[in-house]
């Protein structure tokens, strides 16, 4: 009996359900028991995750081959921190506004660390822990949140198909294509599944 192999992106990428306490937001959250949620199950929610050398991001084969086949043309890079960000208490205020956007969000963190809260097809949080060397991808229409950890700290790079839209819509926003897009690809089809192995 081998051991499985354990998934090189779970050093880099960690996600389990919140509790509904009001603490600090950059507290990890965790439920009593703790809930952690795995990469897979995030991939049927439509999150998607990969880990790379954040240490050799201009020059690494792989980061360039994610962009190439995904058509990911746009890059930059944001800082995250009191000493970095223009009206740092605001900026992390909105981030943590629940919403969505129209477009795919992609986040690789080259240094530091942060969270990427995402909603469940309950409607249940889920926290996403991503450190260095992490990327992930939240679909467009997807319900999200981003706050700091008690580290205070992430540099990540931002990237984009075609020219950067950023524009979040806070929720509620059903009405909009891209929600109605999510709901049918990742939300509905979770649904029918499950319809089908009833009628099994």
């Amino acid at each position: 009996m081998g051991v499985p192999e354990k998934d090189p992106r779970e050093e880099v990428v960690q996600a389990w359900y919140m509790d509904d306490s009001d603490d600090d937001q950059r507290l990890p959250h965790h439920r009593e028991p703790k809930e952690f949620v795995s990469l897979d199950q995030l991939t049927e929610l439509g999150v998607l995750s990969w880990r790379l050398d954040a240490d050799n991001y201009e020059t690494d084969e792989e980061l360039k081959k994610i962009r190439e086949d995904r058509g990911y043309s746009y890059m930059d890079f944001c800082e995250v921190c009191p000493e970095k960000l223009p009206n740092y208490e605001e900026k992390i205020k909105n981030f943590f506004e629940e919403h969505l956007h129209t477009d795919e969000e992609i986040r690789y963190c080259v240094a530091g660390s942060g969270y990427f809260d995402v909603r469940d097809h309950n409607d249940k949080w889920i926290r996403v822990w991503v450190k260095k060397g992490g990327m992930i991808v939240l679909p467009a229409g997807i319900y999200h949140r981003f706050t700091l950890d008690t580290e205070n700290y992430i540099k990540a790079m931002r990237l984009f198909v075609g020219d950067p839209i950023w524009t979040p819509f806070n929720r509620p926003h059903d009405h909009l294509p891209a929600r109605k897009e999510y709901i049918k690809a990742f939300v509905e089809k979770e649904v029918g599944d499950h319809a089908v192995d009833a009628a099994a």
